[in-house]
């Protein structure tokens, strides 16, 4: 597949995509870029174990559930509620948010961040929970 996340324009078959995604991993999920602009950024991604609490200090970001089913709460833990495909989540940078259920795999995402989110903005509420090598491949494999 080649690489067009620079292109000026695009047409992506999201599901072909999310086939090509590993089914195993040793972080939390793995992604593929589709465009990866300053203005925005759009990805597909597979999500491997629960995420704990964490957020995103410079982004907006929106999830659309291509596959899979779980839980995911955002704010706090009273707001968890169970997604499956067809639903799109939404929260604020800052928001402090988490999947700590995954009920169907695999789980697989359609994710737009606004602006760009470099793959290291993850900062979890507690440190020890993980780092962002442990959250994503790509970071993963750049140390």
């Amino acid at each position: 597949m080649t690489d067009n996340s620079k292109a000026s324009m695009g047409r992506f078959d999201v599901y072909a995509i999310a086939k090509t995604l590993p089914e195993t991993a040793t972080t939390l999920l793995v992604d593929k870029y589709l465009t990866d602009r300053e203005a925005a950024s759009a990805r597909v991604f597979r999500v491997y174990r629960p995420t704990p609490p964490h957020y995103h200090a410079t982004c907006d970001e929106y999830l659309y559930a291509l596959l899979g089913r779980g839980t995911f709460w955002m704010k706090d833990p009273s707001t968890k509620a169970e997604f499956g495909p067809g639903q799109l989540l939404f929260f604020e940078r800052g928001t402090v948010h988490a999947m700590p259920e995954i009920f169907e795999e695999p789980l697989v995402f359609l994710s737009i961040d606004t602006p760009r989110r470099e793959p290291t903005d993850i900062i979890f509420v507690d440190p020890r929970d993980g780092s962002p090598e442990t959250f994503m491949a790509r970071n993963a494999r750049s140390r």
